[in-house]
């Protein structure tokens, strides 16, 4: 905070203090006599107000509410730069709170992390717990039920772009992904791109409406510029988080439109890394609740 707006805070709570006392003071004053069966000669939806003085005790909850609040300005934040003596912060707060649950929920976590997450899975509670981290962390992009978005996988459906083991899922929470389509427009043609398309498409069992000349044509592009990542078959390949073609199962989109511009413009997917965020515990927490939507224990 710059020095300016330092003592514009300090001048203006101030000013706006000795405003309200010198108000409330003055107006008491003023107003010392008896009580009167006067009005102020208004009327608010037919109801008069008394022209009398603040009642005593509501005159002296508004003194302590002055008195609350030059105390509180002295021990906490909030005029300006001034720390309050207490030195209290927010931030201060909100890690001893975090200091206060790890010291608490810390043996429960250990004794959580040292369990296979085959084992995990059977465990009611531990599957509560990574649901809740899920959703902290994890439900903006995939959805409160992990049923994914576009762009963002579905993770209850058992279709994996790095593989669906505990182990593949875990590293992919822990240390992130980052899966790249290239462009390939400007390789094929508008022409090859809507052949290859129309050939992705029925190979996921969707009728394109193409000819059979364009889906030879289709699948002969695809096998010179798509298969090496998506094998020749169109089944993917979890090492390279290349997805498979044949199961109807779409991250962008299934239509015409929607696949041209995947295989014209490309697409860049961006899993960030957990592990540094959560720690270790909670990664394995929830990638037991992740494993576990797709995985029922026996």
């Amino acid at each position: 905070m710059s020095n300016f707006w330092h003592w514009w805070i300090v001048l203006l709570t101030s000013a706006c203090l000795v405003l309200v006392t010198w108000v409330l003071f003055s107006t008491r004053k003023a107003q010392r006599r008896d009580m009167t069966d006067e009005t102020t000669g208004h009327a608010y939806d037919g109801i008069e107000e008394y022209d009398n003085p603040l009642p005593h005790w509501w005159f002296v909850m508004f003194v302590a509410t002055l008195v609350f609040t030059v105390g509180y300005l002295i021990l906490y934040p909030g005029m300006g730069k001034w720390a309050g003596v207490l030195g209290w912060t927010q931030v201060g707060e909100l890690k001893t709170d975090q200091l206060k649950h790890e010291r608490r929920f810390a043996p429960e976590f250990q004794r959580y992390a040292a369990t296979p997450i085959e084992e995990l899975i059977k465990n009611p509670k531990a599957l509560k717990m990574g649901e809740r981290v899920f959703i902290n962390n994890c439900a903006l992009c995939h959805g409160m039920d992990a049923g994914g978005n576009f762009g963002f996988p579905n993770l209850a459906d058992n279709d994996w772009l790095y593989g669906g083991s505990a182990d593949a899922i875990k590293t992919t929470i822990a240390q992130g992904r980052r899966g790249q389509m290239p462009a390939w427009g400007a390789v094929i043609g508008d022409k090859g791109v809507k052949q290859v398309a129309s050939y992705v498409r029925e190979l996921s069992g969707i009728d394109s409406g193409a000819s059979q000349d364009d889906l030879d044509a289709g699948k002969k592009v695809f096998s010179t510029t798509c298969a090496v990542c998506h094998s020749a078959d169109g089944t993917g390949n979890y090492a390279l988080g290349a997805p498979n073609l044949t199961n109807n199962v779409w991250l962008y989109g299934s239509s015409q439109t929607q696949v041209e511009y995947t295989i014209r413009k490309g697409r860049n997917g961006v899993m960030p890394p957990w592990h540094d965020i959560l720690g270790p515990e909670k990664v394995h927490l929830v990638t037991a609740y992740v494993y576990s939507l797709t995985h029922k224990a026996e």
